[in-house]
């Protein structure tokens, strides 16, 4: 049975323009060091849960990536993040909102998922979880980056909201020029044909009230099923939410029959851009079709499979 992973780092105004040598060397360093570590559990015949924990882990630890130690900076200058984890062979799912501390919020989702009873625990809650499951922790300046922290210096006195990186202010005149929705995830499907679907976000610089994006939303910024696919999204959260994305790429081809590409097509190029969302997505069914699937100008994504296939890109 041959066996697929994919990844992705976040979605967005990704051109060359915006990127040095330097830095494509740095970002294509950090998506290969995950494929490969989630490919080391696929090709010892590991479950593909195991293999997506695997490889968002190494995304989150590497601070280029706003999720885990990159996480971008709140309103209150916190770190806090989302993550959700989902197991296409049974439907169980794990995810965690608003958590601050947390290492690797892909591990408290697993935790969730598996131990806890519930889908979805946010806030103290979650920390307190964590503390009882014997999660890693790490202290604030773990998580300090500077030209985060910068990023959000700049806007912290205004109501603006900002995503990764620099632009795109959701209610501010700041011009968008190398913006991009900085999200990891990773999807894989492993020798027994079984899919599982992850994601982790440090969400948006100056986000306040407690806001909450579509990453630990199941269904809709990450979906898994054995019978349709597994998908992890990146992009602008409150668009991706109101058009429930993952779960409608599933519907799309559970019931009217749609190939992987097209329901993905059909959704992300279509009603999102009518809706006015911008972003991308990753996918993989269980016959080894991928796709990776995006409305901007580029995403940080790779993907390897069991044939000998590997691949590291960013631009569209």
């Amino acid at each position: 049975m041959s066996f697929s992973l994919l990844i992705h780092g976040g979605a967005g105004n990704i051109t060359p323009a915006i990127m040095n040598a330097e830095q494509e060397q740095q970002y294509s360093e950090g998506l290969k060091e995950a494929l490969d570590n989630g490919y080391e559990v696929l090709s010892k015949g590991g479950a593909s849960i195991d293999a997506v924990v695997a490889a968002i882990k190494i995304l989150e630890n590497n601070p280029l990536f706003n999720a885990g130690r990159g996480a971008v900076f709140t309103k209150k200058g916190l770190n806090e993040m989302d993550a959700a984890l989902m197991d296409g062979s049974n439907l169980a799912a794990g995810s965690i909102a608003g958590v601050r501390n947390i290492k690797n919020p892909i591990v408290l989702a697993r935790e969730v998922m598996l131990h806890s009873g519930h889908v979805l625990l946010s806030g103290s809650g979650a920390a307190e979880f964590a503390l009882n499951q014997g999660i890693e922790m790490a202290p604030d300046d773990y998580f300090f980056n500077k030209a985060r922290y910068d990023q959000w210096v700049e806007i912290r006195d205004t109501n603006y909201t900002q995503l990764d990186h620099k632009g795109d202010n959701l209610k501010g005149s700041i011009p968008a020029t190398d913006y991009k929705f900085g999200t990891v995830g990773a999807v894989a499907c492993d020798i027994h044909g079984n899919l599982a679907a992850g994601t982790s976000t440090g969400g948006m610089t100056n986000k306040r009230f407690g806001r909450i994006g579509d990453s630990p939303i199941i269904g809709a910024g990450t979906y898994a099923n054995n019978k349709t696919c597994a998908i992890s999204c990146t992009g602008h959260g409150e668009l991706f939410l109101r058009a429930v994305v993952a779960y409608d790429v599933s519907c799309l081809m559970e019931y009217k029959g749609l190939s992987l590409q097209d329901a993905c097509a059909v959704v992300i190029k279509d009603k999102l851009v009518k809706l006015g969302g911008e972003g991308g997505l990753i996918a993989l069914d269980a016959n080894g079709n991928y796709d990776f699937c995006f409305n901007s100008t580029g995403m940080y994504r790779g993907m390897r499979n069991s044939e000998g296939k590997e691949m590291v890109a960013f631009y569209g």
